[in-house]
């Protein structure tokens, strides 16, 4: 089956500094026509900071859409042009202070390819060396120190909640393992 939705029109709703909103006309596969609502994203980076006796370095932050404080890996938008590594290694010291001499990618991916064209790149930071962060004007984090297992553990308490976080923290847990 061809299951290609071929745009009839598209109009910009919305036009920010993380986000462009955009509604499409869509003719679909049966010859009938629907709206889709779509947030474009430039993409982002998350890393998961692993230091040299096993402890993961997270970010607390308050996320306004949830109304609530996340404990997190750190992550962050690219620029235009820029490369996930060059991002990664960026974001990585802004929020944290931390500096990586080992980069592993660990996955891209769709964060909510229903209605968004966000990609997340994943990468494993280790051989840290610690400085001074220097985060946005805007950006208030905490950063918390814990044990890869307790980091695994929280997140099927629900304190680990975020699809990034998930993803990075089960995949080197269960890399470490081996």
């Amino acid at each position: 089956m061809n299951f290609y939705e071929k745009t009839i029109s598209s109009q910009q709703i919305f036009t920010g500094r993380i986000i462009n909103v955009k509604v499409d006309t869509v003719k679909l596969p049966d010859g009938s026509t629907s709206t889709r609502e779509i947030v474009n994203h430039a993409g982002a980076v998350a890393i998961l900071p692993v230091d040299e006796d096993g402890w993961v370095w997270l970010v607390q932050q308050y996320r306004k859409p949830l109304e609530r404080v996340l404990l997190e890996i750190p992550a962050g938008t690219l620029e235009p042009g820029e490369k996930p590594l060059d991002c990664a290694v960026r974001e990585l010291h802004e929020e944290t202070g931390l500096s990586a001499e080992s980069w592993e990618p660990i996955l891209s991916y769709y964060s909510a390819p229903g209605f968004c064209d966000e990609q997340l790149h994943l990468y494993l930071a280790r051989d840290l060396k610690v400085g001074e962060s220097h985060t946005d004007r805007d950006e208030f984090v905490e950063l918390v120190k814990m044990s890869l297992e307790d980091a695994y553990k929280a997140i099927f308490t629900g304190e680990i909640v975020d699809g990034k976080s998930i993803i990075a923290i089960q995949y080197a847990y269960h890399q470490m393992e081996r």
